[in-house]
């Protein structure tokens, strides 16, 4: 009844209003006044979420707390134990309810009574995906996902200082800059020391969730970065579609990444150099080498493996605090410093990029940070003064895929135009003149 009486309300309809001279009484020569007054009321939008239409229950939101389990969530909502442990029971099998996370949240669906009473539950472990245990009828649940939108854009910059800030100025992202010192140019491009008038196009896919939740830069599909007046071109391309595993490219196919990465963790910043000729105040400058290089970052940030190899050490020991080392082949090894805590134990295969512990202040150490030890051929060295091998270059059989591939986003990309190049445009005396003529011959 509710529902059949809010579609009636809420049909577009047309008022028409007659205003008459004399309603009583009037006269025969004189003609009623007729005034038409026309007024459109848009019918309300149903709101769904989670494919449920929200108008049709009483909507209660909330967070896990501390100590709450499914069945007390519940208990506080009028549903007694029995019914709690049936729906438990006939629930298990997609979803386990003891896995609930403190600070996840939750929704609850209930009747539009007096005691409304739960007819759903719905959890998010996550942004994009959902659990609805639904009980109004029968006992079933499910796990969903939100629906995904990727927005592709461009965006072009000139760096006056450096290239997070310069995307600031334009209301940016910073991942983007982060994308592209870490994922992209990391071998090619420092970006501790960018030059003033450097300049980049990128063309990169936002993510949001449901239309309405942004959830920052997903991908960078291609970029051209113009570093001391050298171009640097680099293609996003998938090498193995099965395993997942995509690269960035030059324009001529050479793999832009290494073997290793340049740093173990990303967005951090390097706050102490290999120095073998360090010497410290508080040890009265006394000489104290530096073998390894610290990158700061706070406590908790993801520690990664810089390449491909297998743990050999996995301890917590005097002033290397909790530390994990990895040999990669004959010929390189690398050690993380100062864990809060280690995640690889000895004899773990680990793949470039893969968490092996998280950032801490263990062992000798004045601030949160990672001490980045390098070997080869089992001498430490400096890491950034190694020539170090390329990563596994694009195969004879892609390369002519490849080249195919990026045609048509080069010419994209080639297509963006740079501000400045625009205004200068703009202001040559031939764009003028073409200007004036079209003007004449507009007003003719």
């Amino acid at each position: 009844m509710d529902r059949e009486r809010k579609r009636n309300v809420g049909n577009r309809y047309l008022i028409i209003v007659l205003s008459l001279g004399f309603i009583f009484g009037c006269k025969d020569d004189v003609k009623p006044e007729v005034e038409e007054i026309v007024e459109f009321i848009e019918e309300p939008k149903e709101v769904f979420e989670f494919g449920f239409n929200v108008d049709d229950y009483v909507v209660k939101k909330d967070t896990i707390r501390r100590g709450d389990s499914f069945g007390e969530i519940l208990e506080r909502n009028n549903i007694g134990y029995p019914t709690i442990f049936n729906i438990a029971e006939k629930a298990k099998d997609t979803f386990d309810i003891r896995r609930l996370q403190v600070g996840k949240p939750y929704t609850l669906l209930c009747s539009k009574d007096s005691l409304e009473t739960p007819k759903c539950f719905i959890y998010q472990p996550n942004l994009e995906e959902y659990v609805v245990i639904n009980f109004q009828d029968s006992i079933h649940a499910y796990t969903s996902r939100k629906p995904i939108t990727y927005i592709e854009k461009t965006a072009t910059g000139i760096i006056n200082n450096n290239i997070s800030e310069t995307l600031q100025e334009q209301g940016l992202s910073p991942r983007l800059a982060y994308k592209m010192a870490d994922d992209i140019y990391a071998w090619t491009i420092d970006f501790r020391r960018l030059q003033k008038g450097d300049r980049f196009k990128v063309i990169y896919t936002d993510k949001f969730i449901d239309d309405t939740i942004y959830t920052g830069v997903h991908n960078i599909k291609a970029a051209y970065f113009e570093h001391n007046k050298e171009p640097f071109y680099a293609f996003e391309f998938v090498t193995d579609s099965t395993k997942g595993i995509v690269d960035y490219f030059s324009e001529d196919a050479k793999n832009l990444r290494r073997a290793f990465l340049k740093a173990p963790v990303k967005f951090s910043r390097i706050s102490s150099r290999y120095n073998l000729k360090r010497r410290i105040a508080v040890y009265g400058f006394k000489l104290r080498p530096h073998r390894g290089t610290d990158f700061a970052a706070p406590i908790g940030t993801p520690i990664m493996a810089t390449a491909n190899g297998t743990v050999i050490d996995s301890k917590r020991r005097g002033g290397n605090g909790n530390y994990v080392k990895i040999r990669h082949n004959a010929t390189y090894e690398t050690q993380y410093l100062h864990m809060k805590k280690r995640k690889s134990k000895v004899g773990d295969f680990v793949k470039q990029g893969d968490v092996i512990g998280w950032v801490g202040m263990t062992g000798n150490t004045g601030g949160p940070h990672v001490c980045y030890r390098f070997w080869k051929n089992g001498k430490e060295v400096d890491p950034f003064k190694q020539k170090l091998p390329e990563a596994k270059p694009i195969s004879d059989s892609l390369k002519v895929e490849f080249l195919k591939f990026i045609e048509p986003i080069k010419t994209q990309l080639d297509n963006i135009h740079f501000l400045e190049d625009v205004f200068e445009e703009q202001n040559q005396p031939e764009h003028k003149l073409k200007q004036t003529e079209n003007l004449i011959s507009l007003n003719h």
